[in-house]
């Protein structure tokens, strides 16, 4: 089977239909956008987002802190949800919302240097340099300029600026290293030893590399997990791994098994937050997100085989998608795999209908205010892109079979 046959056919021309569709689409999400942006940056007199009624930095203040205070020699205070608090508060406003230490050790190794800045600079480099990161991991799907466009001013790629989230950055060591496994294993080993600043989002990485037999990118990304292990506590202290298992692991599972629902719940998109919304308890949500889990793991296994009738960058994306579906943890901003999958599917022949596409990559602006209205159907979005490229991979196998020599 050659390679030209393998590959779905693209679209070579666009019909007028679908230039409305896409200026119509274009125009609603950049309205969207500058709504967001601005109501972010319109501060009141408290120094407080009118947005996220918290700073304008939301989820990176908590990056830059953590990193200020490991460079003053202070590391030890990210561990104690009080201390840690009352540092936030004196480093930013004392009617600043509670938060928490969140992240593996290991993100300080770029937190420091990020906060080595004032915290807007900072806030910048960090925003542009994730989706500048983003681009160029998408960049060997060869989706084409305006499909790129897309993906990088995306809802999730926004929201995941308003929230000063990692979103950008996880995607791009998530995509870039599954873009270049085949070819360049160490690469791609390198980009997901590094993607473990946030595990859960890589459970299916290795599932992936073991069924296509990879074990050079098995090897590098272990090598480069334990390296980075290895630097976080030359430079911060090696108790802070043991101050991580102890205090933050289960600080953050006692947030994710809150009752529900919280205020944190109005971005949750996974199988587990959906399970909890609709009055499952801890323990059956854990069940049907297992069931998710393993799913997505038999997917991969299969689609990452040798021999299927597959293009690579089919495999990319569907797996950025299945990673959404697979962790219990998940979030918009962590969505971007979705924009991704809607932007290689809507140059493809074989695509859902345009409507449809257009909901899958505006529903990030959307989706708190649905969840808030009790309508917690985010999970439908990933789940019903995974099944429509796993059905037109398979069917495609199928047909290729059955196909007379």
């Amino acid at each position: 089977m050659t390679e030209v046959a393998m590959q779905p056919s693209r679209i070579r021309s666009r019909g007028l239909f679908d230039v409305a569709i896409v200026t119509a689409v274009s125009i609603v999400g950049f309205g969207m956008a500058d709504f967001y942006l601005r109501r972010l940056w319109t501060i009141g007199p408290g120094g407080l987002s009118a947005l996220s009624k918290t700073l304008p930095y939301w989820d990176f203040s908590n990056l830059w802190a953590g990193g200020r205070m490991a460079l003053d020699g202070h590391v030890g205070i990210l561990f104690d949800v009080d201390a840690y608090r009352a540092a936030l508060r004196g480093m930013f406003a004392p009617n600043l919302p509670n938060q928490e230490w969140s992240y593996p050790p290991s993100i300080l190794l770029i937190g420091a240097p990020l906060a080595a800045l004032p915290i807007f600079p900072a806030y910048l480099a960090w925003t542009f340099g994730t989706v500048v990161c983003l681009w160029l991991a998408v960049r060997p799907l060869k989706l084409g300029g305006p499909a790129e466009l897309a993906i990088v001013l995306s809802p999730a790629v926004i929201w995941d600026a308003v929230f000063g989230q990692n979103g950008a950055l996880t995607t791009a060591l998530l995509i870039g290293g599954l873009a270049v496994a085949p070819r360049r294993p160490v690469s791609a080993g390198i980009l997901f030893g590094l993607l473990t600043i946030k595990p859960h989002l890589g459970i299916l990485v290795p599932f992936c590399l073991l069924a296509g037999g990879n074990w050079r990118a098995i090897a590098a990304a272990a090598g480069t997990a334990a390296l980075v292990a290895v630097a976080t506590g030359l430079f911060f202290g090696f108790d802070v791994w043991s101050l991580f298992y102890t205090q933050t692991r289960p600080l953050m599972t006692g947030i994710l098994e809150a009752p529900f629902p919280q205020h944190y719940h109005a971005n949750a998109i996974t199988v587990f937050f959906t399970a909890r919304a609709v009055g499952f308890g801890v323990a059956a949500a854990y069940g049907l997100q297992a069931i998710a889990t393993i799913a997505a793991i038999a997917a991969v296994v299969w689609l990452w085989r040798p021999g299927r009738e597959a293009e690579h960058r089919e495999r990319v994306v569907l797996t950025a998608v299945l990673a959404i579906l697979a962790t219990p943890y998940g979030y918009t901003y962590d969505t971007i795999g979705v924009a991704v999958a809607v932007a290689l599917l809507s140059i493809m022949v074989s695509r859902p209908p345009r409507l449809i596409l257009a909901i899958c990559w505006l529903y990030p602006f959307v989706a708190h205010i649905l969840n808030n209205a009790g309508f917690h159907v985010g999970v439908l979005v990933p789940s019903f892109l995974a099944v429509w490229m796993l059905h037109s991979i398979w069917a495609r196998a199928r047909s290729t079979v059955l196909r007379p020599s």
